[in-house]
């Protein structure tokens, strides 16, 4: 059973339009210092991780990785607020960047999509090499917090050796249900920028690579057709229905063995905060609901006790609990 946050919105942002839209462009004037740090896949691309070290880091010292949303990247505003707080708690950040993504823009033939776990867990294997005491907690927003869910779920009771925990943000668990919403009227422009987003890097995917065939997206296409024209049949699904049926989390969240955090917020316009309802999710996945918060919005009141930046304040709480 899902527990109650309370969250006091921003005077005049309670509409959880206002809080997704306003907090997605809410930027942040410099990025943290970081170091490229390139991991190679199976199939010959490559994933670009940005990380942050603070001054004095141990080996043995925490380790967060974050990992973006829907046309997201090391550069998305909520991830560079993350790192920026973290590192004065001398917690490395690590940013990961989904294929073609951010640093790794060119670095990868395939796409990303909303089930690629595989590839969050190169990673995690990749930093866990290079320090292996250092404790890791792995954060999704959006589409990234479905990642990160399936793959805890994968893991299962073999997770531990891998990872200290798991948090997932507004994480669209029921892929199907999402798509669903974006295609309401009252979220066509959240549908109009994700289109149009994925259009272009496609197109460019395929000027990149000489190899790859021509190809035409429809200008006002739905997120679904995109899916179905495009997603499923370069990624080997049969269907956009049979990509979302194989990689939503809600089919493996019950299997979750890690401590495991989600947050949802009940006025959510694009990402159903009751798809984990129906699951029997193990006694260590809390799964936290607020009232109002928008999609990953989450702006607070600057009097309330974790400032405007609530949704960052919760997270460095969660992340510091032993």
């Amino acid at each position: 059973m899902a527990k109650e946050l309370n969250f006091d919105p921003f005077p005049f942002f309670e509409d959880p339009h206002k809080q997704t839209i306003v907090s997605a462009f809410f930027s942040i004037p410099f990025e943290p210092t970081s170091e490229t740090k390139f991991v190679s896949l199976p199939d010959g691309d490559k994933l670009a991780l940005e990380v942050t070290t603070p001054r004095g880091w141990q080996p043995t010292d925490p380790t967060v990785i974050l990992v973006h949303g829907l046309c997201g990247s090391h550069q998305s505003p909520y991830l560079v607020r993350m790192v920026k707080k973290l590192e004065p708690l001398g917690i490395r950040g690590v940013r990961f960047n989904m294929r073609c993504c951010g640093s790794g823009r060119g670095h990868a033939k395939q796409i990303y999509h909303s089930g690629r776990s595989e590839d969050v867990f190169a990673a995690v294997k990749a930093i866990q090499a290079e320090a292996p005491e250092s404790p890791l907690i792995l954060i999704g927003f959006s589409l990234g917090g479905n990642v990160v869910l399936k793959l805890a779920g994968e893991l299962g009771t073999l997770g531990s050796a891998f990872l200290k925990k798991v948090i997932a943000v507004s994480p669209p668990a029921d892929l199907f249900s999402s798509v669903l919403l974006l295609g309401d009227v009252e979220n066509a422009m959240y549908e109009r920028y994700f289109c149009r987003m994925l259009r272009k890097e496609v197109y460019y995917l395929h000027k990149r690579f000489k190899d790859l065939p021509s190809v035409h997206l429809p200008r006002d296409m739905k997120l679904y057709e995109f899916d179905q024209l495009y997603t499923a049949p370069r990624c080997g699904f049969v269907s956009a229905r049979d990509y979302y049926d194989k990689c939503s989390a809600v089919n493996v969240a019950s299997e979750i063995a890690l401590p495991t955090k989600v947050l949802l917020s009940e006025d959510d316009p694009i990402v159903s905060s009751s798809s984990l309802d129906k699951v029997n999710l193990p006694s260590n996945v809390d799964v936290y609901k607020t009232k109002k918060g928008g999609h990953m919005g989450y702006l607070g009141h600057p009097r309330g006790d974790k400032g405007v930046y609530w949704l960052d304040a919760v997270l460095i709480d969660w992340i510091l609990e032993n």
